[in-house]
């Protein structure tokens, strides 16, 4: 027997019934919704809450992240979600024509990361395009934090229940 039969045999390597891909998920989903845009959250309710320098703060950063997310989109933005698309394509392909767990759960990971890139997109295009300031901005960064939690909801249940499936129609040795 040698080493590799040993190390997977004590340390179950199948993503769904391994206690670091849940930890990964809850802290991959925990951090996509604490930085909205490239800001983190405290940063906008600091914001809202004592104005000033805080508010001046929030404005540039958001002005700075936006235009980055913009340029990122018109430069390389095709070639990006060409290569993504690919990327994301293979893994669903193997992951479910061909059951690879891994590329199961790099897809359970991935399909609703790349719907939140787009939902970035477009909330830095309409803050660009509209310029809003205050209680407007606020507002705006709020509903694109809420949107994206409800995306990592929805997508820690199906993966949840997937991953609940797959452990017991798999079963452990296989």
């Amino acid at each position: 027997m040698n080493w590799t039969n040993t190390l997977f045999e004590v340390i179950d390597m199948r993503s769904f019934s391994n206690l670091w891909f849940w930890i990964a998920l809850a802290v991959f989903w925990s951090s996509v919704s604490h930085w909205v845009l490239g800001v983190p959250f405290d940063m906008i309710q600091r914001a809202r809450k004592m104005g000033g320098q805080a508010e001046v703060d929030l404005h540039d950063m958001v002005r700075i992240n936006v235009n980055r997310l913009l340029y990122i989109g018109q430069v390389s933005g095709l070639v990006l979600l060409a290569f993504l698309s690919f990327f994301l394509t293979s893994m669903g392909i193997l992951a479910f024509v061909y059951d690879v767990e891994f590329a199961q759960a790099v897809f359970l990971l991935g399909f609703p990361m790349m719907i939140v890139g787009a939902l970035s997109l477009s909330t830095a295009k309409v803050i660009a395009a509209q310029q809003p300031e205050g209680e407007a901005l606020y507002a705006r960064l709020s509903k694109h934090r809420v949107i994206t939690q409800f995306i990592g909801m929805i997508s820690i249940f199906i993966t949840a229940m997937f991953g609940m499936y797959q452990n017991l129609a798999v079963g452990p040795g296989f």
